[in-house]
């Protein structure tokens, strides 16, 4: 699917991306009669297509076009299979868009139409992606995974305030299983490598006080990010393609394992809170310890890092007097890194 709210020739420029994604060369000729256009329309489309995605086409006179890389474009299908039997109940509707705003922007439109609980959100592009504090979070076009999903619960927004951790761990695990080393957590939502941000989380909460609830919870994990993309990234990045030894991932692969383990966490902490993650938070929990700083608006608290709470809020040890700080209000960082925006 295409967001309705793009320009309409990006639905050339896509197609003729879906051919090339394979990697391989695909004749001029051949590329016009698949797209019903001309054969001079296909260079100039080719060529645009490429500008437009951020994507690198190659032209090879007398032969025909091919992407300098093959992508992995998503497939609902191939997703839906891969997730088992067991979990796919938990999947209510699964939307796949070629180019977007932001998955979490779109999900929470559809909550206004009564989107079921369940929603899953994936795109190939974000035009608006968007990180915490209003960030931007860089999303080219076919290289990376961005995912949403929409949870309602019965409860009130207040029980959610350790929910950014759980979804953090189920992450992580994924990541692990699938032979990713090194992998840790910052609190309360970075998924790093090495130290090195891989992935962020935003949830996005709404709500009766009493309830019900909603969350929206977005995922952004560079599996590869070319270069030039990611000169807009103003701190330690790292992707997939970073890792030595890990071998080629399937991104299909990796979102069906993303929303089987996210919609398992999202269920259970509904019934249970945040206490049956708490020993994975701990595990993966790359600072505990550590000198860190804690910004809250034009303020700034030094100390150590001395773990969370029952309900997930960070506490600060601060010459031997522990403070607490919730998740949504502050962002931590690394004494070393707090030269960082």
């Amino acid at each position: 699917m295409v967001d309705l709210q793009t320009n309409p020739q990006l639905e050339t420029h896509l197609r003729i991306i879906r051919r090339l994604a394979d990697g391989e060369l695909h004749s001029g000729e051949d590329l016009a009669r698949a797209l019903g256009i001309s054969r001079a329309a296909v260079w100039k489309a080719a060529h645009k297509a490429g500008e437009v995605l951020g994507l690198e086409v190659h032209s090879v006179r007398g032969r025909g076009y091919r992407l300098a890389a093959p992508l992995e474009l998503l497939d609902a299908e191939r997703i839906l299979a891969t997730i088992s039997h067991q979990a796919r109940h938990r999947i209510e509707r699964l939307e796949v868009y070629d180019d977007i705003d932001s998955t979490n922007s779109h999900l929470l439109r559809e909550v206004q139409q009564g989107a079921p609980s369940g929603t899953l959100c994936l795109a190939e592009r974000q035009r608006a992606g968007r990180g915490r504090h209003g960030r931007t979070w860089v999303s080219p076009f076919g290289t990376n995974i961005y995912l949403s999903l929409l949870w309602r619960y019965p409860f009130g927004p207040a029980a959610l305030g350790g929910l950014s951790l759980a979804a953090g761990t189920a992450v992580a695990g994924v990541l692990e299983a699938e032979g990713v080393p090194d992998i840790g957590l910052k609190w309360p939502n970075d998924v790093l490598w090495r130290r090195r941000k891989l992935a962020g989380l935003l949830l996005e909460v709404a709500g009766e006080a009493q309830g019900p609830s909603l969350v929206v919870v977005g995922l952004g994990l560079n599996t590869r990010l070319p270069a030039a993309q990611a000169v807009a990234i103003e701190q330690p990045w790292a992707d997939l393609d970073s890792v030595s030894g890990l071998g080629a991932v399937s991104r299909n692969r990796l979102a069906a394992r993303l929303a089987e383990r996210l919609t398992n966490v999202l269920a259970r902490y509904g019934t249970d809170g945040l206490d049956p993650f708490l020993g994975e938070w701990e595990r993966f929990d790359l600072y505990r310890g550590e000198p860190v700083e804690i910004r809250l608006a034009d303020q700034t608290f030094s100390g150590l890092h001395a773990g969370v709470t029952p309900q997930g809020a960070l506490r600060l040890d601060t010459d031997g007097s522990i403070r607490t700080f919730q998740a949504g209000e502050v962002s931590l960082r690394p004494v070393r890194e707090s030269s960082e925006p």
